[in-house]
């Protein structure tokens, strides 16, 4: 991503930090994001999001020119101003792999710096991870919706800003979407794009027939028509009457694409119309305010739709805007903390989660235990899902790809137990806390220390 300024920060960051350096508070932190609670409708959520944090990380640095716009502020000493104009991230990052699936109250990143660096930070890991987290875990529900089908996102155009639309298609493409309408996802991440043509194209000439025929002539590589801007089935016949004039141009005709309308209904007739005329090979897609139920529906009915185009009701997660994502700080100068707010209370102390397969491979429980803390049996048992990415303010390795981070994403989805992968609201998956946890909680709030 575009190196951001330092200032797109919450005002708070800077007034802590300043009260941090008046008091010489710089020993080593412990931060962890986790969210509290699924939302409704959620069985499960999917890790997205961390290679632009590391990003940022590496990135981190306030400019003169920065520095200079919060000295005319007044709010700040001439030597907290210094120490920014100083400042880079050196702390340590370990975290949940992208498209690893993840529960309650699980971290999915944990951050070691010293106090100032790992505070300053939480604003912008919220605002990336929160957001790549939601688009992906969304998308995932529709990969599961509609198997086999081509999907694509097409809302960049109602995402809630450019860096939003553009970090849709990136999480929706690892979740295991097909492809994205947003051309700058194929140089920047490498996704596949994919566009048809709107009505106004249709609309921009006096014969349908001919909007078809220019356009095949425009794009020869993808020939993909929209039927719907006046009659569906009608326009269906004129593509079965230029499919022979076409093909003698060596202009294949990859699909077409519906966007209104009863679209079982249309794909059904459209179908039989472009098999009787020849041209069985011709895919059939659909787009229009779809999300995972209408997905769900379209393949229970048996409709003959090849792909989905969806938009809006995916880069804004519609039915779950936003997730209870939490930044809390777990330890500082070698000691736990634990915030003990009534319905807020945090788990102290840096931790690991340990899953669990059954005989099958299907994943049966997660355990939240202290990192390195195996005590009984139980314990001994499961992949530790959080692992070292980032020491010294520089990554460890280079982050795994997008295409491997997709794969990891794939394998977790086939993993899910069967519950968890219907739309519906399923029992919760169980997260189980560990007795040393508990018992670590309890020294806490006795104020017993370790």
């Amino acid at each position: 991503m575009d190196e951001v300024s330092p200032l797109l920060t919450d005002l708070y960051q800077l007034t802590m930090l300043q009260g941090y350096f008046d008091q010489g508070m710089e020993e080593t932190a412990l931060f962890e994001l986790f969210v509290r609670t699924l939302p409704p409708g959620r069985n499960f959520l999917m890790a997205a999001g961390l290679e632009q944090l590391l990003d940022y990380l590496e990135r981190l640095h306030f400019t003169g020119e920065e520095v200079e716009a919060l000295s005319r502020t007044g709010r700040f000493t001439p030597g907290f101003l210094t120490f920014l104009s100083q400042l880079r991230f050196t702390g340590e990052v370990d975290a949940m792999p992208e498209g690893t699936l993840f529960f309650q109250n699980e971290p999915i990143v944990r951050v070691s710096a010293p106090l100032p660096q790992a505070q300053f930070i939480e604003t912008r890991l919220i605002n990336l991870l929160h957001f790549q987290t939601l688009i992906a875990s969304k998308a995932a529900r529709m990969v599961l919706a509609a198997p086999g089908k081509l999907l694509f996102d097409f809302g960049l155009r109602r995402a809630h800003g450019a860096e939003a639309g553009l970090l849709a298609a990136r999480a929706a493409y690892l979740a295991g979407m097909s492809g994205t309408a947003t051309v700058l996802a194929e140089g920047r991440f490498g996704i596949p794009v994919f566009g048809t043509m709107a009505h106004s194209f249709i609309q921009a000439h006096d014969d349908e027939r001919e909007a078809f025929l220019h356009f095949a002539e425009s794009q020869p590589d993808n020939v993909v028509f929209l039927l719907d801007t006046y009659d569906t089935e009608a326009a269906a016949e004129k593509v079965v009457s230029l499919a022979p004039r076409l093909r003698a141009a060596g202009i294949p005709i990859r699909g077409v694409r519906l966007d209104s309308g009863d679209l079982a209904g249309h794909a059904k007739k459209v179908r039989r119309i472009l098999d009787a005329g020849g041209l069985r090979e011709v895919k059939i897609l659909a787009s229009g305010n779809l999300d995972e139920f209408a997905l769900d529906r379209f393949l229970r009915e048996q409709a003959p739709i090849d792909g989905f185009g969806v938009g809006t009701r995916l880069d804004t997660s519609a039915d779950v805007p936003y997730l209870d994502a939490v930044y809390k700080l777990q330890a500082y100068a070698g000691r736990p903390r634990r915030k003990r707010s009534e319905g807020k209370e945090t788990w102290p102390g840096r931790k690991q989660i340990y899953r669990r397969y059954d005989a099958a491979g299907r994943m049966a429980g997660d355990l939240l235990s202290l990192e390195g803390e195996r005590e009984g049996e139980e314990e001994q048992e499961g992949e530790e899902l959080i692992v070292p990415v980032m020491r010294g303010g520089r990554r460890l390795r280079p982050s795994p790809s997008l295409a491997e981070a997709r794969a990891r994403a794939a394998a977790g989805l086939s993993r899910l137990p069967d519950p968890l992968r219907r739309l519906t609201e399923a029992s919760p998956y169980p997260v189980a806390v560990s007795e040393r946890l508990r018992r670590l909680a309890e020294e806490v709030d006795r104020g017993d220390g370790l």
